[in-house]
């Protein structure tokens, strides 16, 4: 049976760092900026991740290119599926994320175990496939805004 893979629209590359003030500064050294702090994680009112606490700590700040967005990712000590990738794999891609128009719909029609996911209160969100061993990165999908109805 042949199903439109969610995988089809390229949206960000998140990066796990140790400091994310350095790299982010290393980056605008070599002309890739402006760079802002994304929206705080407590927007996400359902989440079902590893560890609460620590999700809710992470950094991060993204520059919009006009292909594609980077992300940068400061994860605190809790033991994250991110920081578990900085401490053992070091600094790197640690997701790469698609857009769809429907985040639930995605989830839904997906063969791949959930890693870990968020929603908002109008239904937007993210879902992370545990894709890593297979993929060499985890995958993600999100919906970033509802059409207008």
């Amino acid at each position: 049976m042949d199903k439109k893979s969610p995988f089809g629209n390229l949206h960000h590359v998140c990066i796990v760092v140790h400091d994310i003030d350095t790299t982010q500064a290393y980056y605008e050294s070599i002309g890739i900026g402006p760079w802002t702090s994304y929206p705080p994680l407590e927007e996400y009112t359902q989440l079902d991740v590893p560890d609460r606490n620590g999700f809710l700590a992470m950094q991060y700040r993204v520059c919009n290119l006009p292909n594609i967005q980077i992300q940068l990712c400061q994860p605190n000590d809790d033991p994250t599926p991110q920081r578990i990738h900085l401490d053992t794999k070091g600094e790197g891609v640690f997701h790469m994320g698609f857009e769809v128009p429907d985040a639930d719909a995605a989830e839904a029609a997906s063969d791949l175990p959930v890693l870990m996911r968020g929603r908002r209160e109008n239904g937007t969100g993210f879902t992370y496939y545990d894709t890593a061993e297979k993929a060499g990165v985890v995958l993600l999908t999100r919906e970033t805004s509802k059409p207008e109805r």
